[in-house]
């Protein structure tokens, strides 16, 4: 039997609805790869609860005492989606061979973990889960990423289109991924970074099991302008640029006011001077918004403070109870 130690990390905020099924779904998959002899008896489901307000760290308290197999962290707070993801795979990467990481609603298809370990097995280090189609996403949604693909693509960041946070990391790169400190962090900008033997898995998208999405239009438009600016300076270096233009137009309205004022040709013109206040206006507004976004990271990058609080850790607990389990389920 492979010694391969595999650790499923899926973030949790107000999941109750749909944790059961996602437990049992996972739970069948690790079964059937541990018959597949692709990995470890001793692998494991690790949940971590983002400051949920419902039963969520209930529930997988009453999982991980039911079953070796299950275990949790809950985070005092909650940090967001990208930090969770971050607190279990820091946790997990010292006691796993690979991590993978999965969201709870099951939109992600848990049956292409198998072919995930399949690439690692034949010496990938990453593997990407990438949607082969978006039939599921709504036509605002679908366009509106395939938008931000392409602006990430000309503001000179890899990404690999249509994949989120589903994706297999060896402890190699679980080790060098670590080294990545920055407060403001964009996990999708930073795995390609790596440069590590990469594939990629394709798979459908499913519809939520149940309860309601964690991302609304509001989280989507923070998460794309924190990618933007977690990599590129290209939106403060336009913003230099669109200033110098209008300088430039600037010098060029002088000269033509000048103009007409030596051939008597001045009119004041009550409109043209609104709209220049208002454009004008407008556009240094813009560009000292975007200034401070930048400002603001740096603000936040220089406190040091931690990323996540681990309130509790059931992870650490118990490796010799999944070897018992093993153990006992051999000898039936």
């Amino acid at each position: 039997m492979t010694e391969t130690v595999l650790t499923i990390v899926v973030p949790c905020y107000n999941e109750e609805e749909v944790l059961p099924e996602t437990n049992r779904q996972l739970l069948e998959v690790l079964h059937e790869a541990v018959e597949a002899n692709l990995i470890s008896s001793r692998s494991r489901v690790l949940y971590v609860d983002d400051g949920s307000r419902d039963r969520t760290w209930d529930l997988i308290t009453r999982f991980s005492e039911e079953n070796g197999q299950v275990t949790g962290l809950k985070l005092s707070r909650n940090f967001g989606h990208q930090l969770a993801l971050i607190a279990g795979m820091e946790t997990a990467k010292e006691q796993s061979d690979c991590v993978i990481t999965i969201d709870a609603d099951l939109q992600d298809d848990v049956h292409a973990i198998q072919q995930f370990l399949v690439k690692f097995h034949e010496g990938y280090d990453i593997v990407y889960g990438v949607r082969g189609k978006r039939d599921t996403d709504t036509f605002f949604k679908r366009n509106t990423a395939l938008a931000f693909y392409k602006m990430m693509e000309k503001l000179g960041v890899r990404l690999v289109p249509n994949h989120a946070d589903f994706r297999l990391l060896s402890r190699k790169a679980l080790d060098e991924f670590a080294k990545y400190q920055e407060e403001n962090v964009f996990i999708r900008g930073i795995i390609p970074q790596l440069g590590f033997k990469s594939a990629k898995v394709y798979y459908d998208r499913k519809e939520r099991f149940a309860g309601e999405s964690k991302y609304p239009l509001k989280k989507m438009v923070q998460f794309a302008l924190e990618g933007i600016t977690s990599f590129s300076v290209a939106p403060i270096r336009a913003a230099t640029y669109l200033g110098a233009t209008f300088v430039i137009m600037a010098c060029v309205m002088i000269i033509y006011t000048l103009v007409q004022y030596f051939l008597g040709h001045a009119v004041t013109g009550w409109s043209s001077l609104i709209l220049s206040i208002w454009l004008l206006g407008g556009m240094q507004l813009t560009a000292i918004g975007v200034i401070g976004e930048y400002i603001g990271k740096i603000f936040k990058e220089t406190k040091h403070r931690p990323r996540y609080i681990i309130e509790k850790n059931l992870f650490s607990c118990d490796v010799s109870k999944i070897k018992q389990e093993s153990h006992d389920k051999i000898k039936q």
